[in-house]
């Protein structure tokens, strides 16, 4: 059985977010506003959603760009993935960034972002004097390489 995600709807411009079809991963959020907005290149803007949302227990939202507006317009979430914590009850608002080289202009309705419902995981916190050793060892930022060789 699927968990369920309650919504409360707090504007009567919200848009009750759906998945747009049977394979879709995230969930569409509207923007809630009544009249256009328009993000000048390098701004953000916080768009409402109009809606609060009870997450099912032990489960996160994550927010995330559409693809098409980010790769159309530059318009994506300058902390993507955003999360929404389970116990979080205010209104959903999206912060927009426009990386692109024009303004853009966000809609009343607009599909701007979209929402997976994920599973978190608690960790026991374990303080250790040291780590256990791995192949990798402390090589970080490309340190594995781009094309399948490490470099």
């Amino acid at each position: 059985m699927a968990p369920t995600l309650r919504i409360q709807r707090l504007s009567p411009l919200a848009h009750i977010p759906a998945y747009q079809s049977g394979g879709a991963a995230g969930l569409d959020l509207h923007a809630a506003i009544d009249s256009p907005r328009s993000i000048e290149p390098g701004d953000i803007e916080m768009i409402p959603i109009g809606i609060a949302i009870a997450l099912p227990h032990g489960h996160e939202g994550q927010v995330r760009p559409r693809s098409g507006l980010a790769s159309r317009h530059g318009i994506t979430l300058p902390n993507a993935p955003g999360t929404i914590d389970e116990d979080y009850r205010g209104e959903v608002s999206v912060p927009l960034i426009n990386l692109g080289r024009e303004p853009f202009t966000i809609e009343p309705g607009m599909r701007i972002a979209q929402m997976v419902v994920s599973p978190v995981t608690h960790c026991i916190i374990d303080e250790v004097a040291e780590l256990d050793s791995t192949g990798r060892g402390h090589g970080g930022f490309g340190s594995t390489g781009v094309h399948g060789e490490s470099e």
